[in-house]
């Protein structure tokens, strides 16, 4: 139950308690009392909307470079999409095409999910390297706390946030 409820919220982060619950056909406190429980345990984090996936037993972290055909590169990136451990792909310039960040429970799931990216049409190769440990996680709070400290004098009405921080 805590895995769907974690889906549903990684699916739609504003869910409120009662939508949650009709959707799962839960409790309302059942599902309130899990949801804490998820954020006591470190599983949620901050907001309550981001998942430690380490803590749900997939603690093997691997950055996989992807060199493809270039023709073929619009049905790697639909392929990588329908590979559950790939969480990210981004277009990359220098060595390789794709980087990806790829997930695993063990040596032997991430050695599943690479056959499956080497499998692929239109991959010619890749290199992996695995993550040994994550010093700084991904985080926004750095930037958009600059941007909301940025003197906003300059800024013209329906200027974007970003606009105005560069302006000045």
């Amino acid at each position: 139950m805590d895995l769907k409820i974690l889906l549903e919220l990684i699916r739609d982060p504003r869910i409120q308690v009662a939508e949650l619950s009709e959707a799962l056909g839960i409790a309302r406190n059942t599902a309130q009392s899990r949801i804490k429980r998820l954020l006591r345990s470190g599983v949620l984090q901050a907001a309550g909307r981001e998942v430690d996936l380490e803590k749900v037993g997939y603690d093997v972290v691997a950055f996989v470079t992807i060199e493809v055909t270039h023709r073929e590169l619009d049905g790697v990136i639909g392929a990588l999409r329908l590979i559950p451990q790939v969480l990210e792909v981004h277009e990359i310039s220098g060595r390789g095409d794709l980087w990806c960040r790829v997930v695993a429970t063990d040596t032997h799931n991430l050695q599943s999910a690479l056959r499956a990216v080497l499998r692929t049409k239109g991959v010619i190769r890749t290199e992996t390297v695995l993550a040994l440990h994550t010093h700084i996680p991904y985080r926004t709070e750095p930037l958009i706390g600059r941007m909301a400290a940025a003197p906003t004098r300059g800024k013209s009405e329906g200027q974007s946030p970003g606009a105005a921080a560069r302006a000045d």
